[in-house]
C-alpha cells in the first residue's frame, strides 16, 4: 500500500529566461531524479518565498538572481510526498554558465524551442507553455 504523504511542503521554482534560453537543472535525487526541471526546492522555516527562490537558484546553479513576479503554482502528490510549488520569474544577475550543485546533477541554459524535447518533470512543459514561457507544445 502506498505511503500517505505527510504535511504538504511549500516549495518554490525559479523560472529564469535569458537570451531566449530557459535555465534547467537535472534532478540528482528525490521523486524526479534524472528528470529536468527549473531550479527550486523547499521553503525553509522563517524564509520568505523570494528568499527561498534566490537561495535555491544559487544552491542548484551557482548563479545569483533577483526574484520577480509569481508565474503560477502547481501541486504534486505522490508516494510519500505532497508539494505545493510556487514558480517565480527570476532575473539572473551574472552572465556565467551555471554549475550544478546541491541536488542538481546538471545545469544548463536550454533554447526555449528545445525545452519540451527534454525529459521534464511531469507537467512542466504544459505549465511553461500555458504561462507563455515556451512555445505551445503539440
Amino acid at each position: 500500500m502506498p505511503e500517505a504523504p505527510g504535511r504538504p511542503a511549500v516549495c518554490v521554482g525559479a523560472i529564469a529566461v535569458d537570451n531566449d534560453c530557459l535555465l534547467l537543472i537535472r534532478r540528482g535525487r528525490g521523486p524526479a531524479a534524472g528528470e529536468w526541471s527549473v531550479p527550486g526546492g523547499r521553503v525553509e522555516p522563517g524564509e520568505t518565498l523570494a528568499e527561498a527562490v534566490v537561495r535555491e537558484l544559487a544552491e542548484e546553479t551557482g548563479l545569483e538572481g533577483v526574484c520577480d513576479r509569481l508565474v503560477g503554482w502547481v501541486e504534486r502528490i505522490g508516494d510519500g510526498y505532497h508539494y505545493v510549488i510556487l514558480d517565480f520569474l527570476v532575473e539572473v544577475l551574472d552572465g556565467r554558465e551555471p554549475v550544478a550543485g546541491d541536488d542538481a546533477a546538471e545545469a544548463r541554459w536550454v533554447p526555449l524551442p528545445q525545452v519540451a524535447d527534454y525529459m521534464l518533470v511531469d507537467g512542466l512543459a504544459e505549465f511553461l507553455a500555458d504561462n507563455d514561457i515556451i512555445p505551445v507544445i503539440a
